[in-house]
């Protein structure tokens, strides 16, 4: 009997390990961020961060402190706070900072010429969705990199969008990963409707302009986002599944326009 109850007794322990390593691992694989985690709900990338040319092995890291690159960003962030003043740019600015994929597509529709939604224009959206999503996934190695300071966070002053403060005051700052999404919206959108490309490619800009605004950004980080949005969009045109899309969505946009 006092064998059976020792082994009872060391099962029910080997047991209780079991449980607590299973929930531990589970917990860590819930809550610790990938290097691929999705931004944008819904999307389904073209290519991963690995597939996608590396940005430490070819960019220059950003502007060390006391050079005159770091002093003209800390001057442009200055500019970025004077812009708060006037009203519209400031809310404008505001309405760039979401990532809510529907927001962030309904930014061209104006200068595309027709609404772009999932309803209106499935093809064209699915395209831009996924094709944001591969966009920022070059962002990521470079951001966990360099791990940049936000200017925000560094002058420790309020932005324009202050409930993602506490969620970006440890994510890095180089590059901008909302100037991708809008750029590379804008390059995608230029290659369906090319008479559209400079409003587009304005309203891109601008993108990268707010999150400066926001007080998100230094201009480094923007600037550099926008060769990076530049390279990810050429190298999805090496996935056969973003080359079907495309086709599909300017055949979409080719039968609206008439």
């Amino acid at each position: 009997m006092k064998i059976k109850h020792i082994f009872v007794v060391n099962k029910n322990l080997f047991m209780k390990k079991i449980f607590l390593f299973t929930l531990t691992a589970t917990l860590l694989l819930c809550v610790a961020p990938t290097a691929s985690a999705q931004l944008l709900k819904g999307a389904k990338p073209y290519l991963t961060p690995d597939e996608l040319p590396n940005m430490v092995n070819w960019l220059p890291e950003p502007p060390a402190e006391g050079s005159a690159a770091f002093d003209y960003d800390i001057s442009r962030y200055g500019w970025g706070k004077e812009q708060r003043k006037d009203t519209k740019r400031a809310q404008r600015a505001i309405r760039h900072a979401s990532i809510d994929p529907v927001v962030v597509c309904d930014h061209f529709s104006e200068a595309m010429g027709i609404k772009i939604s999932p309803e209106n224009t499935p093809q064209i959206y699915r395209l831009l969705v996924d094709g944001m999503e591969t966009a920022n996934n070059i962002s990521l190695k470079p951001k966990k990199h360099y791990s940049r300071q936000r200017p925000f966070s560094r002058f420790n002053e309020p932005t324009l969008v202050p409930k993602a403060e506490a969620v970006l005051r440890n994510n890095g700052s180089y590059p901008s990963g909302h100037t991708i999404i809008g750029f590379s919206a804008a390059l995608l959108l230029s290659e369906i409707n090319p008479a559209a490309a400079d409003a587009l490619l304005k309203e891109g800009y601008e993108c990268g302009q707010s999150r400066i605004i926001t007080g998100y950004h230094w201009q480094s980080d923007v600037d550099a986002a926008r060769i990076a949005a530049s390279v990810a969009v050429v190298a999805m045109h090496n996935s056969k599944d973003f080359c079907k899309q495309m086709k599909r969505a300017k055949k979409e946009f080719s039968k609206i326009s008439k």
